[in-house]
């Protein structure tokens, strides 16, 4: 299997990204190898930059069930984006999203790490326990307001 380019990148990649990589799980330092750099990705198929063809069987863990770049997902996502991306602001969509998913409660994070910590305030809020325990973070506009009486 050919990986010049791919070598090449990471390489690169290193100088400016601790690690090569903007993901521990994608190191591969702990499996004795080096990542390969991902071009394009159709269907159940990735493409690297050095021409290799591999079937993806993580698809994003989850949310490529689909596949890559599905043609009623890559339609309805260019009619998002033509909406425009980011409004900092209460939206149609992300109602009819909550109303959707079936629960009686849902909140869309930017990460896993917020949706973790949401759900640690929400258990302790609704256990109307105050002795919670969170795990430290240090993003200024997270703000979890449960402490030990």
């Amino acid at each position: 299997m050919k990986t010049t380019a791919s070598k090449r990148l990471f390489s690169e990649a290193q100088q400016y990204i601790p690690g090569g990589v903007n993901s521990p799980v994608r190191a591969f330092r702990s499996v004795g190898g080096q990542p390969l750099f991902i071009k394009r990705a159709k269907g159940c198929r990735l493409y690297d930059v050095d021409g290799n063809s591999f079937i993806d069987y993580v698809l994003s863990w989850g949310p490529l069930i689909l596949g890559h770049a599905h043609p009623q997902v890559s339609e309805a996502l260019q009619a998002a984006v033509a909406r425009g991306t980011s409004f900092g602001a209460p939206t149609v969509a992300e109602s009819d999203l909550a109303e959707f998913a079936g629960v009686d409660w849902s909140c869309v994070t930017g990460s896993g790490t917020v949706a973790l910590f949401l759900s640690l305030q929400i258990l302790a809020r609704r256990s109307k326990r105050r002795d919670v325990i969170l795990p430290a973070y240090t993003a200024p506009s997270l703000v979890l307001p449960i402490r030990k009486a």
